[in-house]
């Protein structure tokens, strides 16, 4: 029997914005790459713009199987009405993806005899570090589960159903009984939500309306409430899960960073020179070098990934998400079309954080907080091609000198960041052209010539 993953990833997306983008450092490389979500396999993405207690929360339908098994179930804090809910564009999903991935930048050095190298500056600094009301209960349906829906509607290619429930094996026993595909051993998983008195968010796909609409994918589906948890209930999602997860969490507040307060929220490794090899193979760089964080972390963290304002950036490896493409997203504070400001114009702040969970690293959901933390951060790798030319000057005779040791230092990064073997990644080094060195400087460079 064919059966799908309960996408159960809730996500953060608070965006800020501002009309005049903020003071910034110039740039003078190219992205050449990017570490998008797609590198993963087993991977959910979702969006929570986030103001007060309000939550506009998106999430992407990943399943596997056929449309018509599509079952999501997702624990929110309070009933949900069908005019909290709307389907979304998956673009918004692809967009915020694309601004704020980690990324390869490529520089390319300069004939040392041609002009100064500023290059060092340049390569290390391109980036500044600097409620709705309940619905009436419905009727009570199978006593003996302890299952009662609290609304019913449908929203596009979705029909919904928001229940309450007493115990956990009833809501399972339920849920199968009423057609939802529900892998076995959900109970237990179950059980800690109905305890805390959560509702349900259950989303079927209408065949008939899905078929008519024209659409090869699921939308994704967006809802709001109003509620003083800030937290992503990601046990659910583990039932069927196999192997560990990846979750891709976009945070949009109108103040500055959100992090994780139950788990430690750590910076991935960034603004490290590597190899120029590594622009051939940067899916593979970047599953490798997260792998080994991940490990040395002990996998139980969330990683940092971006942290920026929406206003502008520099350098971006995408453009900036339009005002409309944030309303698009979920942020609620931006004024709408001809309204007048008073004061400061709203922001918009995107954290992107980056969970690989399995259920005995995380045993329990992830509860965050907004903070006024608006300091920049990018998942950020620096290519340099060095200057293979003959050396004509002294000054390109020094350079020369000491671009060995600077191609062994990125071989070292590497190797450091990813676990490779650093004898191979040495294989790979460009081999330096001596000519218009003298006997005296090849001697000095000793066993580092090449």
């Amino acid at each position: 029997m064919k059966w799908l993953r309960y996408v159960v990833a809730m996500a953060i997306a608070v965006v800020l914005s501002l009309v005049i983008a903020p003071k910034a450092w110039a740039f003078c490389g190219f992205y050449v790459a990017k570490a998008d979500s797609k590198l993963y396999n087993q991977a959910s993405q979702v969006v929570i713009a986030r103001s007060g207690d309000r939550t506009v929360l998106t999430m992407a339908n990943d399943y596997q199987g056929e449309v018509k098994d599509f079952a999501m179930v997702v624990p929110v804090p309070t009933v949900i009405t069908e005019k909290d809910v709307r389907v979304t564009d998956l673009k918004i999903m692809e967009r915020l993806d694309a601004f704020s991935a980690p990324r390869l930048v490529e520089y390319f050095d300069p004939d040392p005899c041609a002009q100064p190298r500023f290059a060092e500056f340049d390569r290390l600094n391109g980036a500044p570090v600097p409620s709705a009301a309940p619905a009436p209960l419905a009727s009570r349906q199978k006593k003996d589960l302890g299952v009662t829906i609290e609304s019913k509607f449908s929203v596009g290619e979705y029909d919904i159903l928001i229940l309450s429930a007493k115990e956990s094996n009833g809501l399972e026993t339920w849920l199968q009984q009423n057609g939802y595909k529900t892998p076995k051993g959900a109970a237990p998983l179950l059980k800690p939500y109905i305890r805390q008195k959560m509702k349900f968010f259950v989303a079927k796909v209408n065949l008939d309306k899905f078929d008519s609409s024209g659409f090869s994918n699921l939308r994704p589906l967006q809802i709001s409430y109003a509620s003083p948890r800030f937290m992503l209930p990601i046990r659910l999602g583990m039932v069927n899960a196999k192997e560990a997860q990846d979750l891709i969490v976009y945070i949009l507040s109108p103040k500055g960073r959100a992090e994780v307060t139950n788990y430690r929220t750590v910076q991935v490794p960034s603004n490290t020179e590597v190899p120029e090899f590594v622009k051939s193979e940067f899916g593979d760089f970047y599953k490798s070098m997260f792998n080994t964080s991940y490990d040395k972390e002990d996998r139980r963290v969330a990683f940092l990934e971006h942290a920026w304002d929406m206003a502008g950036c520099d350098p971006c490896s995408a453009e900036p998400l339009s005002l409309e493409e944030q309303k698009q997203a979920g942020v609620f504070w931006l004024p709408q079309e001809n309204e007048q400001i008073r004061g400061e114009y709203p922001r918009v702040f995107l954290t992107r954080l980056h969970v690989r969970y399995t259920r005995d690293r995380f045993p329990e959901d992830l509860m965050f907080q907004s903070t006024n933390n608006q300091e920049s951060f990018q998942g950020r790798y620096v290519m340099n091609h060095p200057f293979m030319g003959e050396a004509k000057c002294d000054r390109g005779r020094q350079y020369k000198r000491e671009l060995p040791a600077r191609l062994e230092k990125e071989a070292q990064n590497l190797a450091k960041l990813t676990g490779w073997n650093i004898q191979d990644l040495r294989k790979k080094l460009p081999k330096v052209d001596l000519s218009g060195l003298t006997w005296l400087d090849r001697f000095r460079m000793g066993l580092f010539a090449r």
